[in-house]
């Protein structure tokens, strides 16, 4: 058998670079020598990346066998980190097409190989829906003449992962949890810095290589004992997990996307995929990938890992950061074609402008909105009980943002540092709503400027907007008024540590 040449350079190209594992995967393509394309449908997703000088971008779709067929010309390997968490009628035929789509343009542009992560599933059980589609594509790759690598993991242990968001909320919030009868189930989980040596490692598998390789971390706990060992490790006292005599799937899906940062639309699919024991059938990688240097990483220190990387502010990407593309804030919303409310603030402050941009970068998540916290905690359950964002997805780096990232129910469409950041609601709503927060010199101070815009929807959103804008009326003025707050002490204090001054953010839900 041959072995792998780790240091055997090729041309690959990533799809789902804006992705959890994708946006991880990039940066460690390039360590090991490789010429990395990624393929994304817009260039503005990734153009605060650290590695955005270092690859070639294509913008386009894979909705389009020709145009995949010449995106893939060159290229050696593929990296498929195509899934959507959407569900609904026609989900797993879109899934199949797309494979099948995928698969027929790498043949026709001569790819060497396809790799693909799956998902670990038993032998002959009733899948759900999302589980089904990812066995029915991962075989799709295998039957299509192009020599394909397909990776069957559990649950993803990493900073930023769902899988790990929704485990640490659940113990962090529940010391006693009444759950369905699958937290006794049997399931493998893995560390992402295993899951990427893997992929890494597949780009220099020898040729002639047609298979799939189950990858775990060989550290087999029933999922009610990695709640607990969560909890351990993060030196809360053991949980109380009473597993009921029901699988209650769609409950279950219900109370996570109420309790953790996880909407409905994903924790359904989720708490599906843990309906089984997920553990590896095979350990065959072994004769082909060595492990990483100090073996497979255990559960518990796959946590610690996670807990730290969060703690120091190193987290590269999160789940939540892989949002769905909208349509930008029109140049001149009121120019726009549409029923346009905007509802416009400015302030002089006597701070700096990179202070006041200091606080306005750094705003959300253990931030909060400076401005009558329990009203956006209220704003946030109310959106989360509509099955949308909430304010528990918090963001990424509690200074810095790019564009793409969430901050609780935002999205930063756009940055310019120093001066403007724009987001994009993604909060339950009958419209669409942006917030700007915008400085710039005045005079020995600066001038805030502060814009929120909504687009409504029909009647309702109209009635709506009627409804909230008594609550802008006191909740936008503080807001501004406390920014500059918050800047004047950070200049006065000469330090960062002055940012946050108690009651004017929300409360933090990270550790």
């Amino acid at each position: 058998m041959q072995p792998y040449d780790p240091q055997q350079s090729r041309t690959v190209l990533v799809t789902g670079a804006t992705g959890y594992i994708g946006g991880r995967l990039v940066p460690r393509l390039l360590e090991a020598g490789h010429r990395v394309k990624v393929l994304v449908r817009s260039r503005q997703k990734i153009k605060d990346v650290p590695w955005h000088e270092q690859v070639e971008i294509i913008q386009d779709s894979l909705d389009n066998g020709d145009s995949a067929a010449k995106a893939f010309e060159g290229v050696d390997v593929l990296y498929y980190l195509v899934h959507s968490m959407a569900s609904g009628s026609g989900f797993e035929a879109k899934e199949e097409a797309m494979a099948r789509l995928v698969a027929s343009a790498a043949a026709k542009a001569g790819v060497d190989r396809v790799v693909y992560l799956g998902g670990l599933h038993p032998d002959n059980a009733l899948l759900s829906t999302h589980m089904r589609s990812r066995e029915k594509v991962g075989r799709i790759f295998l039957e299509s003449g192009v020599d394909s690598v397909v990776f069957q993991a559990g649950v993803v242990i990493g900073s930023g992962s769902a899988s790990f968001e929704m485990i640490r909320h659940l113990a962090d919030t529940l010391p006693v949890m009444p759950a369905p009868s699958w937290v006794n189930n049997r399931i493998e989980a893995i560390a992402v810095r295993d899951v990427l040596h893997y992929l890494v490692a597949a780009a220099t598998l020898p040729d002639k290589l047609n298979r799939s390789f189950d990858i775990g971390s060989r550290d087999v706990l029933k999922y009610k004992d990695m709640m607990n060992e969560y909890a351990l490790e993060r030196g809360l006292p053991r949980r109380l997990v009473i597993a009921l005599p029901v699988p209650a799937p769609k409950l279950a899906g219900l109370w996570v996307a109420l309790v953790t940062p996880i909407p409905l639309s994903m924790s359904f699919p989720l708490v599906q995929s843990l309906q089984h024991d997920a553990v590896s059938r095979e350990h065959d990688v072994d004769h082909y990938i060595p492990q990483p240097d100090g073996g497979l990483t255990p559960y518990r220190r796959a946590v610690a890992l996670a807990l730290g990387k969060e703690r120091d502010g190193q987290v590269e990407t999160t789940w939540a950061n892989a949002g769905v593309d909208a349509d930008p804030l029109p140049s001149d919303p009121d120019w726009a074609g549409y029923k346009v409310y905007t509802d416009t603030r400015t302030f002089h402050s006597p701070a700096r402008p990179e202070h006041v941009w200091t606080i306005i970068e750094g705003i959300g998540g253990k931030n909060g909105w400076y401005s009558l916290p329990l009203a956006w905690r209220v704003r946030g359950w109310l959106d989360k009980l509509q099955g949308g964002a909430g304010l528990l997805r918090g963001r990424r780096h509690p200074k810095t943002l790019g564009s793409g990232e969430v901050v609780d129910w935002w999205r930063v469409e756009a940055i310019e540092r120093g001066h403007l950041l724009r987001l994009r609601a993604e909060m339950r709503a009958p419209g669409r709503a942006w917030l700007e927060l915008a400085v710039e010199p005045d005079g020995s101070g600066s001038l805030y400027r502060q814009r929120a815009v909504f687009f409504p929807r029909g009647l309702a959103g109209r009635l709506y907007w009627l409804g909230v804008y008594p609550f802008h009326g006191f909740i936008f003025p503080s807001m501004a008024r406390n920014i500059s707050a918050a800047a004047t002490a950070l200049q006065e204090a000469g330090s960062e540590e002055a940012a946050v001054q108690p009651g004017w953010g929300v409360p933090g839900d990270t550790p």
